[in-house]
């Protein structure tokens, strides 16, 4: 596997930094790019750590001319981009009757319109490259939507549709467009929850443990690879079994 640009969106939460050092330990080749907008201390320590084969990059998934400066960011180093992982993402969980308008708005800006900016701006590179992998990240409550996350489980089904439609019209000429819709993680979000939440939602797992970001990193990394060329459209469900 030859050397390869990544660019990961949402890089400074768990997964995200997962996902990086997955890229950085398979490949001494390849460039991590760290796409970061407020929170940025695990994103930096990481670019410390490897600064041969990483870097911070500021991007605000909801602005396309942050997208477009981030890519010239990437392009000018790197000439080209391989992969993009359209990580970011954010919760903001209530009922519908009593959600604001704004909450709405945010989520859907940051996890569907955020996913549609980064991918219209990689792809006049990797259509010309006639190469490159696209993998967004989803969620299960796309699949099977829970009350009281209307803004965020309609966000995350958006991403499924939109792939998969993006799957049809890139696969000619050789970028591949997935989906992964990851269960119950062990990440900042869940340790969110309320003792009481997270063994209900521990009850609902067949494998009876929560996921660690390194498998879900372990499954981007396969998609991103040589070998996945013949994969997409496809929507993985990472969740230790749920029905």
């Amino acid at each position: 596997m030859g050397k390869r640009s990544i660019l990961i969106s949402g890089a400074n939460g768990a997964l995200g930094i997962a996902m990086a050092r997955g890229f950085i330990h398979e490949n001494a080749d390849n460039f991590v790019w760290l796409g970061i907008h407020n929170r940025r201390e695990h994103a930096n320590k990481l670019a410390a750590e490897f600064p041969l084969q990483s870097a911070c990059v500021p991007l605000d998934v909801t602005n396309p001319d942050s997208w477009t400066s981030a890519l010239k960011t990437v392009l000018a180093r790197d000439q080209r981009i391989d992969v993009l992982i359209n990580n970011a993402g954010i919760h903001e969980d209530g009922l519908l009757a009593m959600l604001p308008p704004s909450a709405w708005q945010r989520v859907l800006s940051t996890n569907l319109d955020g996913t549609f900016h980064g991918c219209q701006a990689v792809l006049p590179t990797m259509i010309a490259q006639r190469n490159g992998r696209i993998i967004n990240m989803a969620s299960l409550s796309a699949l099977m939507a829970p009350a009281g996350q209307t803004n965020y489980a309609a966000a995350k089904a958006g991403v499924v549709a939109l792939s998969q439609s993006l799957a049809k019209e890139v696969a000619r000429v050789g970028v591949t467009v997935n989906v992964i819709c990851p269960g119950y993680i062990d990440t900042e979000a869940l340790n969110s929850l309320k003792p009481e939440e997270k063994q209900a939602a521990l009850s609902r797992i067949p494998m009876r443990r929560f996921g660690q970001p390194k498998e879900i990193a372990a499954a981007v990394r396969f998609l991103a690879c040589p070998d996945a060329s013949y994969i997409t459209g496809c929507v993985l469900k990472i969740d230790g079994g749920i029905l």
